[in-house]
């Protein structure tokens, strides 16, 4: 009897592996990555190139037409329907000025669209306030105005009939100040003495030594300076060659002490002497330069009417 060999089936063959597409990241992909902005933003930037390049030809039929700036402000809104509109002011240089100023200018605009807003008039109304020395104006696409500001020193405060004004050292009014709340900066009193404070730093600058003692300067007759020292005296300068005469006031102080003894009012408009006055007196004395003291020199005798004439203009 035969047998039957079955014969065992041949293994199966693993299926072919599919072929998985290997994605190449070409070059433009990496600089995009290398952008440091966001996907959506410049998204935004494509659409907005598009916008505008599907929109040079009508800009040049309007312009034959004579609607420019129709067609440009359509346009420039559609951008800010795509996402370029001002949402965010970021303010920097700002340390005395209010800031809410500030946005308050930046977003007085008819349109927000980005490419509607006028940096040169923006920048032209914040120089016109006294804080502001300078300010740059600018966009950071897509929805921010940046603004820098450069702020203006105080340098002084103004007194003028009764009123306090803080000033820098162009005598540039800055703001008001309260009578409460003075600075510890030098001050310059009466008419036009704002528009004098350079020159009043450049007669300081002339006698540094008596610079930390004057506590005020009073503009007389829109011509010369009486200045207020912490002693309570009174200097009255020369209308020219002030400069010189504060530095030999600084040298005879130096010398003798002459701040501080008692005297009411020093005057040196008369560039040859300093004469000086105590209190409810008549009798000026003209203080020599031989090293005494002023009891020691000769008496100048005075009538009151002349006496005021030493202590006016």
């Amino acid at each position: 009897m035969s047998r039957t060999i079955k014969r065992a089936p041949p293994p199966r063959k693993p299926p072919p592996r599919r072929k998985v597409a290997v994605r190449k990241i070409s070059t433009m992909d990496r600089v995009v990555g290398m952008v440091p902005v966001s996907e959506d933003t410049l998204r935004r930037i494509a659409t907005w190139a598009m916008l505008g390049t599907a929109g040079a030809a009508a800009l040049g039929v309007a312009s034959w037409v004579g609607l420019p700036g129709m067609v440009g402000a359509a346009m420039a809104e559609q951008a800010g329907a795509a996402g370029f509109r001002v949402d965010q002011i970021e303010v920097t240089g700002l340390k005395r000025m209010d800031r809410m100023s500030v946005y308050a200018v930046a977003l007085d605009q008819q349109s927000r669209a980005m490419p509607l807003v006028d940096l040169e008039a923006v920048r032209s109304k914040l120089l016109r306030y006294g804080w502001i020395a300078d300010a740059h104006v600018s966009r950071r696409l897509p929805d921010t105005l940046l603004v820098d500001i450069v702020e203006r020193t105080p340098a002084a405060v103004w007194q003028d009939n009764g009123q306090l004004t803080l000033i820098d050292a162009a005598g540039v009014l800055l703001e008001p100040v309260s009578p409460d709340a003075i600075p510890d900066l030098p001050l310059v009193i009466g008419p036009g003495a704002d528009r004098q404070e350079a020159a009043y730093q450049a007669l300081l600058a002339a006698a540094p030594a008596m610079k930390p003692r004057v506590k005020a300067a009073t503009w007389v007759g829109n011509r010369r300076w009486d200045l207020t020292f912490d002693s309570g005296e009174t200097l009255a300068l020369p209308e020219d060659g002030a400069e010189a005469a504060l530095l030999r006031f600084a040298q005879l102080d130096g010398a003798r002490s002459l701040l501080g003894r008692g005297w009411l009012r020093f005057d040196m408009r008369d560039p040859a002497k300093l004469v000086a006055r105590k209190p409810g007196s008549t009798l000026a004395r003209s203080v020599p330069d031989d090293g005494k003291g002023p009891a020691a020199a000769a008496p100048e005798m005075m009538t009151p009417k002349l006496m005021a004439g030493a202590t006016e203009g």
